[in-house]
């Protein structure tokens, strides 16, 4: 039980890797503030949580919302106690993305709004209750869009970027206060969504040659939340790591 008795804020974990990572974070005894913005997806995920005994709480919120996140990590608190971990994975790419000369400004700002802005704002509220509780983990789910050039995913990869920016700075700022933050930045991982769009974008099905070992499992990145939620992780902090079956390695 290796997050036994800590409390994790995880967004975007009602499918997917923030999903795999409720769930392993639950079976190590942590307790979990299911953070999701759509709510059939969030309640069946933590009322799943709760039936194999763990401790699951659903908070509707979208993390572009400042209000919501405000009361997301109010209630998680108010139920649970205390805040030891902040894992922000909510995010994601659109199809209008591509090259900066042809991406409009909304497909821009939307990317920028969800993947770094809603970190932002949930580093922004949560990590005060960190600092509370004693200190902690705030982990940030990147990408290797963030770390490589790649065509088509300008924004995409200015906003990872920035999230990858901003981890190495926090880890500068918290340390002090007993935090550790650290990134994972995972390669082509067999969410839902994604299975079907690397059986459908041809520039996806190249992808699946690149990653020596296989694409990826939502598992094998949660695998990594656990640990750098942990103990053991105690003195890991500004990292990065890259969870990509040898993509970025070649």
């Amino acid at each position: 039980m290796r997050l036994q008795d800590k409390v994790a804020f995880v967004t975007g974990a009602g499918s997917g890797i923030g999903q795999a990572i409720v769930q392993q974070y639950a079976q190590q005894g942590a307790a979990v503030a299911v953070i999701e913005k759509n709510a059939e997806n969030g309640r069946k995920t933590a009322d799943a949580i709760n039936a194999a005994g763990g401790r699951a709480l659903f908070i509707e919120t979208d993390v572009t919302d400042e209000k919501q996140v405000a009361h997301a990590v109010a209630e998680t608190v108010r139920t649970f106690g205390k805040l030891d971990i902040l894992v922000n994975n909510a995010g994601g790419s659109l199809p209008q993305d591509g090259p900066v000369t042809e991406v409009d400004n909304d497909t821009f700002w939307k990317t920028i709004n969800l993947d770094l802005f809603g970190t932002w704002l949930c580093c922004r509220y949560a990590v005060p209750e960190i600092v509370a509780a004693g200190g902690g983990s705030v982990i940030n789910i990147v990408s290797f869009y963030g770390l490589v050039g790649s065509p088509s995913r300008s924004a995409y990869s200015t906003a990872k970027g920035g999230v990858i920016a901003l981890t190495r700075t926090m880890a500068v700022d918290y340390a002090p206060k007993n935090i550790r933050v650290n990134g994972i930045a995972p390669g082509t991982t067999l969410t839902e969504r994604s299975r079907k769009l690397v059986d459908t974008i041809p520039a996806l099905g190249v992808l699946k040659g690149q990653h020596l070992l296989g694409l990826l499992e939502p598992e094998d990145i949660a695998h990594t939340a656990v640990y750098l939620g942990a103990d053991e992780s105690a003195r890991t902090t500004g990292q990065i790591f890259s969870i990509d079956s040898g993509l970025t390695a070649q």
